[in-house]
């Protein structure tokens, strides 16, 4: 199996979307794909344990794709050997009629994972720059000031929002979030094949909706939005990482193996000492115990 080397994934300097590669097999068959992310799983879930021991640091994992480009079956995947009391998983669907009534950051706000934990974003504070910029018509419900019709929404809203997202970034890694931006980057055809899936088998009838074929007409917006927001908001403290999603198999492997990679650079998280007076009697409480 070929080598995964982060910095391959993560953007540090502007990308054109049509130039990044959909597909990575990894020169590996699906029984290695399956094996070497089993090792990966209890790497991470080892790590996890640490975290939540230590109680320094949170993670907050954000995953964006298009439709059908796996989002749920990667996080199903990737987190399967997490401790269910350590990692919490948000699914953001549209906004609540409380939500719309705080600002756009507040429901990602709330969700952030605690000192400890990890917490995974299925779906993100991104769809308020990915979906209202395809549908700014959206953003009419959010009942913002000096927005009363489309027109009013123009390019410098959208910077002012761009800069909203990466201060609000800024923010919580500077107290102590790890933070790790995922884009499954599908393909236009590999999309048509899981729709038609979706069709096919009558088990999978349920994920289909007919809205998805309208989204689907305006594929080329999207990549474009898609494009401009991990080129302005990819940071040192928050990056981006284009994970091709054309195999999914292997793209739970690549997420679940940077993940890896750059969280066990943090030296300093560690299981904490034990306090000397308590240390120091451990005997004592062993034969206490066994003495019952």
């Amino acid at each position: 199996m070929d080598a995964i080397k982060t910095s391959d994934y993560r953007v540090d300097s502007a990308i054109r979307l049509s130039n990044v590669p959909t597909l990575n097999n990894l020169n590996a068959t699906d029984d290695a794909l399956k094996e070497h992310l089993k090792d990966l799983r209890k790497k991470l879930g080892k790590f996890q344990d640490i975290v939540y021991a230590h109680g320094k640091y949170s993670v907050l994992i954000c995953i964006q794709g298009i439709d059908t480009a796996g989002k749920d079956s990667l996080i199903r995947e990737v987190f399967k050997d997490f401790n269910s009391r350590g990692v919490v998983v948000h699914s953001f669907k549209v906004p609540t009629d409380l939500e719309r009534k705080h600002d756009y950051l507040w429901r990602h706000y709330i969700a952030l994972p605690a000192r400890g934990k990890f917490g995974v974003f299925n779906r993100t504070h991104y769809e308020n720059v990915l979906v209202t910029r395809v549908h700014p018509e959206y953003l009419l419900g959010e009942n913002l000031p000096e927005i009363n019709s489309v027109e009013d929404v123009t390019d410098a809203f959208w910077h002012q929002r761009f800069e909203q997202i990466k201060n609000f970034e800024k923010h919580i890694a500077e107290n102590g979030t790890i933070i790790f931006k995922f884009f499954l980057h599908l393909s236009k055809d590999e999309q048509k094949n899981r729709l038609l899936r979706r069709l096919n088998l009558e088990e999978k009838n349920w994920k289909f909706s007919p809205a998805d074929l309208k989204e689907r007409a305006l594929w080329d917006d999207y990549q474009k939005y898609y494009e401009e927001a991990i080129n302005v908001t990819s940071t040192r403290k928050a990056p981006w990482y284009i994970i091709p999603a054309d195999n999914k198999k292997s793209a739970r492997v690549i997420v679940a193996d940077i993940l890896y990679d750059e969280l066990k650079k943090y030296k300093d998280v560690e299981y904490p000492e034990l306090a000397p007076e308590i240390k120091e009697h451990l005997n004592q409480y062993k034969n206490q115990l066994n003495q019952e």
